[in-house]
């Protein structure tokens, strides 16, 4: 039960933290993101370790499992926190800032959903029939939600190309002409300007 508080907890403070964003910028909700993400993942821990202790996790199945969702997780912390620059992201919110334009966020707005859900269905489906998988179910309909908020309320009030942006990128699912330009752009070193 502690575990789906923290879960759903990290949600509502994901949306304080972004409604606080463009409203008051208040400093002390500016931290409820990290906090959040600190829930998210004690919540996670909790249920692994649930399962875990039930016996879960244990084929070598389950072991390709977990690796596959360690890799989904890998990549939802590059997507949040390497592709794009960190402290115009999250630190300085200013209504000036521009959208990432390169690499994964050329691929589709909300990356880090796609590999936030891989994640969760990996490891609900190493945890059967533990209810990890529910659980990871909600919280990825959850994100789904909260992403939803972020493309329509915050970003485009956060970014000042980001109705441009968002003409111009899918939303979650990527199409040939955003693969190729990911592609194009993923190890590139240059500014997000320079990208047609």
């Amino acid at each position: 039960m502690l575990s789906l508080f923290l879960g759903l907890a990290a949600f509502v403070l994901y949306l304080l933290y972004d409604i606080n964003s463009f409203t008051r910028k208040n400093p002390v909700i500016h931290s409820f993101f990290t906090v959040g993400t600190v829930f998210l993942g004690v919540a996670t821990v909790l249920d692994l370790y649930a399962a875990w202790k039930g016996g879960c996790f244990s084929g070598a199945g389950d072991i390709l499992l977990l690796a596959g969702a360690a890799l989904a997780f890998a990549a939802m912390i590059y997507c949040l926190f390497f592709a794009l620059p960190f402290e115009e992201t999250y630190a300085d919110q200013d209504s000036g800032n521009r959208v990432c334009r390169t690499g994964a966020y050329a691929l589709c707005r909300h990356p880090g959903v796609l590999c936030f859900a891989a994640m969760y269905l990996l490891l609900g489906l190493g945890a059967l029939p533990d209810r990890m998988i529910l659980r990871g179910m909600l919280y990825s309909a959850l994100n789904l939600a909260y992403v939803c908020f972020q493309d329509r309320i915050t970003f485009p009030r956060t970014f000042c190309d980001y109705e441009d942006y968002r003409q111009e990128v899918p939303f979650l699912i990527p199409t040939r002409n955003s693969v190729i330009t990911a592609w194009k752009t993923l190890f590139r070193a240059d500014s997000e300007e320079d990208v047609p």
